[in-house]
C-alpha cells in the first residue's frame, strides 16, 4: 500500500489528445469526510467519492488492499498521508484502448504532499481547515483544466502567500516563471558576487555480520548546489564518469560507474543521453542537482570490535575498540558508536581512551562520542553495568552496534568534479567552490553476544 500521511482523492479523465498527458477531473482531500475538493472538468460525477470508503474497507477485509480501487469504469488511485486521503478518480473513456499513466498520477499526488508540507510544515486536518483559501489557490495553480502546471514550491511561494492581505497583490503580479520555459528560476536575479557552491555528499551503507564479514555495502550519493548567480546562466558540470571517458576514448585515472542516477528537472536529459554532459540552468539558492548509487564492496571506514561478558545475576562488562580504516590525513568528525545493553542493566561505569560515553536507558544503549577521530587511530571504551539478582526471563533480541560519522574532504567512491563551466550572456566571472563529504548511512555491525 502506498502511504505518506493524509488523504487526497482526485478524479482523472483519461484523455490522450495532447500527447498522452493526463487530465485530472477532481481532487479530494478528506479524512472520514471530505475536507476540500476541486472539480477541474466536471466529467466525473462528484458522488463517485461516496463509493471509495466502502471499497477500501471491503478490500482491506479481504486482504486485497492496493493503491488502485475500481468500480465499473471508475478507478480510484489514492495515497494516505497521516490520516488524510488523496484520491484520484480515473474514468476510462470508452473510445480509447489506452490506460492512464499511473506513475504520473502518483508523482503528482506525492508532489501535492510535498508542496502542502512546504507551506504548512505539518500536513494535518487542522492545517487544511485553517488554510482553505491558500489550498484552493494552490490547487488552481498546480492544475489548469486538469493539466499539471507549476509544481515548484519555490515559484509558487513567490505569488501565493499564507497572508491573506498579500493574496490579492500576488494575483496581479504573476512571476514570469509560470509561463516561462524555465519554470524553476525567476528572471532578473542579481548578485554583487557571483558564486556557486557544490557539495558532493556520499552516505555509506554497511552491514557486517558477527564473524566480521561484510554482508552488504553500497554508496548513495548526491550533488547539492547553492547557486548565487545573476541572470539566467547555463552551467556544465563534468565528473570522472567512466561511461563518459569510454565515449571520449579516455581511460586514464580514477573513474566511477554511477547507477540509479536521478536528476533535477533543470538538467537537459537529451544532452546527457548523447554525450553524458550535465548541462542545466540552475534554480536560485539551494537545490539537489542529482543523486546516484554505486554498488560496490566498501571496506568499513570505522571498524568496531566488541567483547561483551555477561555474568548471571551480577554484572555485564563491555569492551569496544574502534579503529579508523581511512587515510591518515583525513579526520572523522562527531563520531557516535552506539552499543546496545540489556534492558535491565543499571549502575553504569565507563572508561574511555578518548571521547565521552553516556548511558541512554530509554534506548537501552551506550553512546560513545568522539569529536575528532583521525584515520589509522584506535580508541578503546570499557563499560560496566550491574544486573538485578532476579533474572529477566524475557527473551531479548540482539541489536547491532551502529556508528555515525562524517568525514570532510573525502569520498569513498573517488568521484570528482572535474570542471564547472558557467556561461552567462553578460560574460561575468563566477567562482565555483567544491566540497566533498562522506557520512554514515545505514552502518551496522553485529556482535556475537
Amino acid at each position: 500500500m502506498l502511504q505518506t500521511s493524509h488523504s487526497i482523492e482526485c478524479a482523472i479523465s483519461d484523455d490522450f489528445r495532447s500527447g498522452g498527458l493526463l487530465q485530472l477531473t477532481i481532487i479530494f482531500i478528506f479524512d472520514s469526510s471530505v475536507l476540500i475538493c476541486r472539480n477541474y472538468k466536471g466529467d466525473v460525477d462528484m458522488a463517485e467519492i461516496d463509493h471509495f470508503f466502502p471499497l477500501l474497507m471491503q478490500h482491506e477485509e479481504d486482504g486485497l488492499l492496493c493503491p488502485v480501487l475500481s468500480r465499473g469504469n471508475v478507478h480510484f488511485m489514492w495515497i494516505k498521508h497521516s490520516n488524510l486521503y488523496r484520491i484520484l478518480i480515473n474514468e476510462l473513456v470508452s473510445t480509447t484502448n489506452k490506460n492512464s499513466n499511473a506513475s504520473l498520477v502518483y508523482s503528482f499526488l506525492y508532489k501535492l504532499v510535498e508542496v502542502f508540507t512546504e507551506y504548512f510544515k505539518e500536513l494535518e486536518e487542522e492545517s487544511i481547515q485553517d488554510n482553505f483559501v491558500v489550498v484552493y489557490e494552490l490547487l488552481d495553480e498546480l492544475m489548469d483544466f486538469g493539466f499539471p502546471q507549476t509544481t515548484d514550491s519555490k515559484i509558487l511561494q513567490e505569488y501565493i502567500t499564507q497572508e491573506g492581505a498579500k493574496l490579492e497583490v500576488g494575483k496581479s503580479k504573476v512571476p514570469t516563471t509560470v509561463t516561462n520555459a524555465v519554470s524553476w528560476r525567476s528572471e532578473g536575479i542579481k548578485y554583487k558576487k557571483n558564486e556557486v557552491f557544490i557539495d558532493v555528499i556520499e552516505s555509506i551503507n554497511v552491514l557486517v555480520n558477527a564473524n566480521g564479514s561484510v554482508m552488504s555495502s553500497d554508496i548513495v550519493g548526491s550533488i547539492k548546489l547553492k547557486t548565487m548567480l545573476s541572470g539566467m546562466p547555463e552551467l556544465r558540470l563534468g565528473l570522472n564518469d567512466r561511461v563518459l571517458f569510454a565515449l571520449t576514448g579516455r581511460d586514464k585515472g580514477k573513474t566511477v560507474v554511477m547507477e540509479d542516477v536521478k536528476f533535477h528537472q533543470c538538467v537537459r536529459l537529451s544532452r546527457f543521453d548523447i554525450d553524458r554532459t550535465i548541462s542545466f540552468i540552475p534554480p536560485d539558492g539551494e537545490s539537489e542537482l542529482m543523486s546516484y548509487r554505486i554498488n560496490t564492496h566498501v571496506k568499513p571506514l570505522i571498524w568496531i570490535e566488541s567483547v561483551i561478558e555477561k555474568f548471571s545475576h551480577s554484572r555485564v562488562e563491555i569492551m569496544v575498540k574502534a579503529k579508523g580504516q581511512f587515510k591518515k590525513q583525513s579526520v572523522a568528525n562527531n563520531v557516535e558508536v552506539r552499543v546496545p545493553v540489556p534492558s535491565d542493566a543499571d549502575s553504569p561505569k565507563f572508561k574511555t581512551s578518548t571521547g565521552n560515553a553516556k548511558y541512554v536507558p530509554e534506548k537501552n544503549m551506550v553512546v560513545w562520542t568522539i569529536k575528532s577521530f583521525p584515520g589509522g587511530k584506535e580508541f578503546l571504551m570499557r563499560a560496566h553495568f550491574g544486573l538485578p539478582s532476579v533474572e529477566n526471563n524475557e527473551l531479548e533480541g540482539k541489536p547491532p552496534i551502529t556508528v555515525k560519522f562524517e568525514i570532510p574532504y573525502f569520498t569513498v567512491s573517488g568521484i570528482q568534479v572535474r570542471y564547472m563551466k558557467i556561461i552567462e550572456k553578460s560574460g561575468y566571472q563566477a567562482l565555483p567552490w567544491v566540497r566533498y563529504i562522506t557520512q554514515s548511512g545505514d552502518y551496522q555491525l553485529r556482535s556475537n553476544v
